[in-house]
């Protein structure tokens, strides 16, 4: 049995506000921008943006939303909307996650927020189950509850927990292999699989000690995660386009394509069988690359060699091959990207305080990237902007973007 480790729902510990909006808005489309003080003094919070491109106030903020949680190092939300409108995020090297209710854009609120939790600790990424709870990857096997991500580094391996919209573990489990004592299986992100009862995890490290040496990923039996396989990935003929694998995406075909931190794209089939087969089939110039988005036939990636993103057509697996590159800026450092596909919009965010947020267009015929000249913040400038403003929640300062999600 594994210890359950529960916090309590403080749902009347946030503040949130909203700004002045045409009542539209409350029914109009969203943008959810998981966003932090990274000057450490302020709280993180949830920005609201119009992104209906119909709405007068499109590209601007309708509303805001405080948590309680001092800013330290704001990563993941879910990468979609959850069809309940009950948001994952996680501050991770904080070690304090949150629900938000976002039923109604123009009012959210946190519902829930939880630490170390079934055992482990250090969630990373949220991804929804069939059944509407959130299968979480924990990095950390939990030591005695320590909130630091230092205190947790000393793990070699963490867990899987299947969390409900309460904030309540449902069920956890170990990703420990016995056949690889020595790795460092930290589980990073997850690919859900119900059609073949599977869930690949990657593992690596948000940081050393076992980044360089981090290139396995695991497959788990979705209907009682069971672990079922360890393997590692090809290194391809650069040698190091293994390295740090994070984020998984499931393609149309059913196979799955995995970023690492060494930019390499690596693609995963006969995930059902015994012996899967990992490739390397794409490498982009340059590490860190950050979170891809597949849509349809077309891999976007953020490359921060080239300070922008990049497409890949992976329509055809044995010729994968990229078709378009956007920059944004010399000084611009890309990480996250999420698809809309209500407007037909990607969103990217740096990562970086003060950085603008932007929303590009995909043409579905090319993968050329093009930003949406339409969405503008009240400076009249092209994108959103996260310098130094005043928040609706109440908080003055400058933002740090990260996980950025539509509304339905």
């Amino acid at each position: 049995m594994f210890r359950v480790l529960l916090v309590a729902i403080l749902a009347c510990s946030s503040v949130g506000a909203i700004a002045q909006a045409p009542p539209s808005n409350r029914d109009g489309h969203s943008l959810f921008v998981w966003t932090a003080d990274q000057a450490k003094q302020g709280n993180d919070f949830l920005a609201v943006i119009d992104a209906d491109p119909a709405s007068p106030t499109y590209g601007k903020l309708i509303a805001s939303v405080g948590t309680d949680i001092k800013s330290v190092r704001i990563h993941h939300t879910e990468y979609e909307m959850p069809a309940n409108g009950m948001l994952f995020a996680n501050d991770h090297d904080a070690n304090q996650s949150v629900i938000f209710d976002l039923r109604d854009p123009l009012t959210p609120k946190v519902a829930a927020r939880f630490q170390s939790m079934g055992g482990y600790s250090m969630p990373h990424s949220f991804l929804r189950l069939p059944n509407g709870n959130v299968l979480a990857s924990f990095q950390f096997t939990d030591t005695g509850g320590h909130a630091d991500h230092a205190a947790m580094m000393s793990g070699k391996t963490g867990g899987l927990v299947e969390i409900d919209d309460n904030g309540t573990v449902v069920r956890s489990v170990s990703n420990a292999d016995p056949v690889l004592p020595d790795d460092g299986l930290l589980p990073y992100s997850l690919a859900i699989l119900p059609d073949i009862d599977r869930v690949l995890v990657t593992n690596s490290p948000m940081q050393d000690p076992y980044l360089l040496s981090s290139n396995t990923y695991q497959v788990f039996r979705l209907s009682d995660l069971k672990l079922l396989c360890t393997h590692r990935l090809d290194p391809g003929s650069t040698g190091n386009g293994n390295v740090a694998p994070e984020e998984a995406r499931v393609a149309a075909d059913g196979s799955v394509y995995v970023q690492t931190l060494s930019c390499g794209i690596q693609r995963i089939t006969a995930i059902d069988t015994p012996r899967p087969i990992a490739k390397l089939v794409h490498k982009f110039p340059g590490d860190f690359c950050g979170v891809p988005t597949i849509v349809g036939r077309y891999l976007v990636q953020s490359v921060p060699n080239f300070h922008g993103f990049a497409v890949l057509d992976i329509s055809d697996p044995t010729n994968v091959r990229e078709v378009s590159r956007l920059t944004v800026s010399d000084a611009f450092s890309p990480h996250w990207t999420g698809w809309d596909s209500k407007a037909k919009r990607l969103v990217v965010t740096s990562g970086k305080e003060g950085d603008r947020l932007y929303l590009l267009k995909l043409d579905d015929k090319t993968g050329a990237l093009s930003f949406d000249e339409t969405f503008r913040d009240t400076d009249g400038k092209v994108g959103f902007s996260f310098a130094s403003r005043q928040w609706p929640h109440g908080w003055s300062g400058e933002g740090t973007p990260h996980g950025a999600v539509f509304s339905r």
